[in-house]
């Protein structure tokens, strides 16, 4: 079983890969509240992309999942092929002349870095969304993370530690990104165009426009409506 996606057949992989100019291998698990711990929380496993895009086929799901099972399983063999597939997906973006970068959760949350994995690649470029405020600031140089926003009441402590940081946070929107609008007194900017470009959007709300048929129904406090964003504050302005 082939651990890594290097080929960016995932649409927002594929954006950011053509954004950015780097190429990008991605692993796509199947998430539970082992491996993505804060989803509990931010209530936000109903409306997750993991039943949106292409993992709405059998055969995908069942490949996620797999991958998950082994991960959980057998964790020193998950991460031996894991890392050897690294090995040669940096080796052949070096033979190319390309620059390797590296999502290792595409609908997860795992703290790579307590495994060793961006230390391993130095000369790799790491990014990951994470609902776990802990991680921000405490990665390696070379590994990026963006903040995922519910407001779900039970999760404010999370979003409140996240605050305390100039690190991007993503919010969710029923559909459409409010995008020069303001939430939580930061500059809301559209984040559907590149999530290595997102990274760079420092102190700024990362908006993504709610995707998935059935995710639109939802009730979840993981998304904000459009109405709640509120116009540029009084000092923004004087800013400009």
């Amino acid at each position: 079983m082939k651990l890594l996606s290097t080929n960016a057949n995932n649409t927002k992989i594929r954006k950011s890969q053509k954004e950015s100019g780097l190429r990008i291998a991605s692993l796509s698990l199947y998430p539970n509240d082992l491996i993505c711990s804060g989803a509990k929380l931010a209530l936000c496993m109903k409306p997750c992309l993991k039943d949106s895009g292409y993992g709405i086929f059998p055969n995908v799901k069942d490949g996620r999942q797999s991958k998950t099972d082994f991960y959980l399983n057998d964790q020193e063999g998950f991460l031996k092929q894991l890392i050897k597939e690294m090995r040669n997906f940096v080796a052949l973006c070096k033979k190319k002349g390309e620059s390797p970068a590296f999502r290792l959760n595409t609908i997860s949350d795992i703290d790579w870095a307590k495994h060793g994995i961006p230390q391993m690649f130095p000369e790799a470029y790491f990014y990951d969304y994470t609902k776990v405020a802990a991680r921000l600031g405490r990665t390696p140089k070379n590994y990026d993370l963006i903040f995922s926003y519910s407001q779900n009441p039970a999760y404010q402590k999370q979003v409140n530690r996240a605050l305390q940081t100039d690190a991007p946070l993503a919010v969710v929107f029923r559909g459409f990104v409010p995008v020069g609008s303001y939430f939580l007194g930061r500059e809301i900017v559209d984040g559907d165009k590149s999530d290595i470009l997102n990274q760079k959007q420092k102190g700024k709300i990362i908006g993504l426009r709610l995707k998935g048929h059935a995710a639109q129904k939802s009730k979840s406090l993981f998304i904000v409506e459009p109405s709640q964003a509120c116009p540029a504050p009084s000092y923004a302005i004087a800013a400009e």
